[in-house]
């Protein structure tokens, strides 16, 4: 349950990463290319992690996403609260998804003991 739920918050960290780009440029008046490397390599970094969830180094990589979040709100403003909500949200799939899993692993150990 845990790397579906941060699978789930990556993705769509994606699609907010992917439309900062437009506001880096136009908005906030950022180089095109910098724009660019940062928002679509943020985008295609969550898209990348999200699907290797299954490797315990990928949520290290999801909280260096987190970080790279909130610090774009150095390019666009929006982004320190947009950023900072992923974060809460990032930590609270991986602790609630840790603990569902806890439960169901134990809740399935109870079950084959009893048969």
């Amino acid at each position: 349950m845990q790397r579906r739920l941060c699978s789930a918050i990556l993705f769509l960290e994606a699609v907010v990463l992917g439309l900062s780009t437009p506001v880096m440029i136009s908005v906030e008046s950022v180089d095109k290319s910098q724009a660019l490397w940062i928002g679509l390599g943020l985008t295609v970094a969550c898209l990348l992690v999200a699907g290797m969830l299954r490797k315990p180094w990928a949520y290290g990589v999801g909280w260096a996403i987190q970080i790279a979040a909130v610090a774009l709100g150095v390019l666009v403003t929006a982004m320190y609260v947009l950023g900072a909500i992923f974060l809460l949200l990032w930590l609270a799939a991986v602790r609630i998804g840790r603990l569902i899993d806890t439960d169901r692993a134990a809740a399935e150990a109870a079950a084959t003991e009893a048969h």
